[in-house]
């Protein structure tokens, strides 16, 4: 008599195949970035990543005045200016444009969808950040204002949730692959932007900006899934087809 462990890989195994391979793709990417966001998680409050933390943040720091970042003052500038796109205002700004767009495209479910999947990714970066109350870097003046703490970045994490999940849906509509790439690689670098920013600011430490792109990694891939799902199942709006030219 086979065991039920035996039965279920059986049965996973006569499953898989019926899923399309870039699910499975998906699937894996998401399980390996929960999983690395989980380690990092460990890493950190066992304080097996402090000395590495406090040499990156000082690092960025002139060695005789802590309160000035290494470089010009421009590059002050345009990392505040990056650090923004990660807010509150510009997050929020960038969903309500997106979501207006694709309701005036008739696109109404969709524009509720991606309403909801970037504000319940806001709601996930603030539980986050409670449960894990990581003090920030006190040893370095911070060149940002800030109000919660410091693990994970939330906005390293509302920066892929949000620009991710919009660059996947952008590039859903386009037929053209250079395009599709072009799209999705201006996505991954708005995120690493305001990542590094946060850092180059003082308000981070390097290991809260990874955690907060694993966690918006995994929330933005768990959209995109249910999204696919949604819309093969008529709940959601299909996207327009795009010619590529």
């Amino acid at each position: 008599m086979r065991s039920p462990i035996h039965n279920g890989l059986e049965r996973l195994r006569r499953w898989l195949p019926n899923i399309e391979p870039v699910v499975l793709v998906v699937l894996a990417i998401g399980t390996a970035s929960l999983w690395g966001f989980i380690e990092i998680a460990d890493e950190v409050f066992e304080g097996d990543t402090h000395s590495f933390d406090r040499w990156a943040v000082g690092a960025l720091r002139d060695p005789n005045d802590a309160a000035n970042p290494i470089g010009p003052r421009w590059v002050e500038e345009m990392a505040r200016d990056a650090s923004a796109l990660g807010g509150f205002a510009w997050v929020t700004f960038s969903t309500l444009a997106i979501a207006i767009f694709l309701w005036l495209d008739g696109k109404t479910h969709m524009a509720a969808f991606l309403t909801a999947a970037t504000a319940s990714g806001a709601l996930v970066s603030i539980v986050l950040k409670n449960a894990y109350a990581r003090p920030r870097p006190d040893f370095v003046p911070h060149l940002s204002h800030v109000y919660m703490s410091s693990f994970p970045s939330g906005h390293s994490m509302n920066a892929a949730v949000v620009y991710l999940t919009l660059g996947s849906l952008v590039a859903s509509v386009i037929a053209n692959t250079k395009l599709k790439i072009y799209v999705l690689a201006i996505a991954v670098a708005l995120t690493i932007a305001v990542g590094f920013s946060r850092i180059y600011l003082g308000v981070h430490y390097p290991t809260d900006v990874l955690a907060g792109w694993l966690a918006g990694l995994v929330w933005a891939l768990a959209c995109w899934l249910v999204a696919r799902w949604l819309q093969r199942h008529g709940q959601v709006e299909k996207p327009s087809n795009i010619p590529s030219t």
